[in-house]
């Protein structure tokens, strides 16, 4: 029987198959390749998709403070999701601990031409600027920490006056500043 080798890119690959019953392996870089699910196939007339998945075992932890160092002051409740390098989410979002680590699990890792991870943050704690920008690493090992600033916002000075005396300003109220 032929081994037929199906080049996959960016999680999609085609070829042509005869009907027929097939043992399945993968060879990807970062993944645990015995856990491809499923690992037989049986390719018949009429159905021309068949999906297939792979998990992976490393941890990456997104460490994020005021500095982007591992001793600067922790942020608490930042948002970071996994993405591809175009910004897709995937998965569920993962909030910051009292530590200011995000902790992803099950993410490739390898040695040597480790895969690109890639990830953004959506949200701060309100007083920390971030960057929405997608970012990305590389993991040599099973679990690796990356840093990220979220630099203190500005302090801004708000004012409340009369609008029917011009500059007159209002003694005791509160603004409430909330994003769409």
């Amino acid at each position: 029987m032929a081994s037929i080798n199906i080049p996959i890119n960016n999680g999609t690959g085609s070829q042509s198959i005869a009907n027929g019953n097939y043992n399945v392996t993968v060879t990807s870089v970062g993944y645990d390749v015995s856990t491809l699910n499923p690992s037989t196939i049986n390719v018949v007339e009429g159905t021309n998709d068949y999906s297939f998945t792979v998990g992976a075992t490393g941890t990456l932890t997104i460490h994020v403070s005021d500095d982007g160092t591992a001793t600067g002051n922790p942020i608490v409740g930042a948002v970071l999701y996994r993405t591809d390098s175009d910004g897709t989410t995937y998965g569920d979002p993962i909030t910051t601990d009292c530590n200011g680590n995000a902790v992803f699990e099950n993410v490739p890792y390898a040695a040597t031409n480790a895969p690109t991870i890639y990830f953004k943050q959506t949200e701060s704690d309100g007083s920390h600027n971030f960057s929405t920008d997608v970012l990305s690493t590389n993991m040599t090992t099973e679990t690796y920490t990356y840093e990220l600033e979220n630099s203190l916002s500005a302090v801004r000075t708000i004012t409340l006056t009369d609008s029917n005396y011009e500059n007159l300003p209002i003694d005791n109220a509160t603004i409430n500043l909330s994003n769409e």
